[in-house]
């Protein structure tokens, strides 16, 4: 059993309007295999797993108004009492704690930006049993207008300890060139100069690449105006390029073209029913540094 620290990310899902078509789509894109439908008191939960392992989940949109989108959930040891700390640091509850059965308590929240996360407090689901590998989550990024707020809200409900990234060439800017995996090498989305990119680690921890979970990047000009406060996340593949060309055959799309940064190969991309996440592969061989998706969605 991985063991999470307050507010690292232990699960992530996709909501979707046709469950069967997404088990289809990354069955075939990363070799997931699903189990039964939870059942109707479980609102069909799905979950996914690579090499047995269990790595994501799939639900059925309950109703067609909300977002298809890939959520995000960050561990709590008390759902209860870190809804109160959300509360309390400005942000809003999307839906209270509740439990799921005995595998857990759920909850919803929206940062002071708009950004909605999960929380999830184990019962006898732990989280992921695989991350940091091929075709499994490797890392998320909170996508934000509202810096200096969302700095501080995050801060105050999970203790993050931050550490802003800066582009080597240029001491007065802040780049935002860093990858994610746990096992080490970490890399994120590229933005522009002018950016601000910050790595959040769990408390009491060192801030660095090394451990942090989660980065925190800027909505820019450079983004549509349209585009809101959102978490990405990120899914592990062996070739970056090769991914892109199956979710093209698969009927997804591509938001952001494969990019090289000095940490990995990465693309954004939506799967066939409108949900975004990211690919990311090891670094090249002699890649030069290329432009963000930022750029590349413009």
């Amino acid at each position: 059993m991985v063991a999470f620290a307050e507010g690292s990310p232990c699960w992530v899902d996709a909501s979707l309007p046709d469950v069967e078509a997404g088990k289809r789509f990354y069955g075939e894109l990363f070799g997931w295999t699903f189990g039964g439908s939870a059942g109707p008191e479980y609102g069909g939960y799905t979950q996914a797993y690579s090499r047995g392992r269990n790595v994501a989940a799939l639900a059925p949109k309950p109703d067609g108004r909300m977002p298809t989108v890939w959520g995000i959930y960050l561990y709590t040891a008390d759902a209860y009492a870190c809804a109160a700390r959300i509360r309390a640091a400005g942000g809003q509850m999307v839906m209270d704690p509740q439990p799921v059965g005995p595998y857990g308590t759920a909850a919803l929240a929206a940062d002071p930006g708009g950004a909605v996360f999960g929380l999830w407090q184990p019962g006898t689901h732990h989280g992921f049993e695989a991350q940091d590998e091929p075709y499994t989550y490797c890392w998320g990024e909170l996508y934000t207008r509202a810096r200096d707020a969302v700095d501080v809200f995050y801060a105050t409900v999970f203790g993050y300890v931050p550490e802003d990234q800066y582009d080597p060439d240029d001491p007065g800017a802040a780049t935002g060139t860093h990858t994610g995996t746990h096992t080490g090498t970490h890399s994120a989305t590229g933005t522009p100069a002018a950016a601000e990119y910050r790595l959040w680690s769990p408390p009491g921890s060192a801030p660095g690449a090394t451990t942090a979970v989660l980065g925190r990047s800027l909505i820019t000009d450079a983004f549509p105006e349209i585009m809101p406060a959102h978490f990405l996340a990120y899914f592990a593949v062996p070739d970056c390029d090769a991914s892109v060309a199956t979710v093209q055959r698969l009927g997804g799309r591509v938001t952001a073209d494969p990019f090289d940064t000095p940490y990995g190969r990465i693309a954004v991309v939506a799967d066939n029913q409108g949900a975004v996440f990211a690919l990311l592969s090891e670094p090249r061989a002699n890649a030069d540094p290329e432009p963000g998706p930022d750029q590349a969605r413009a």
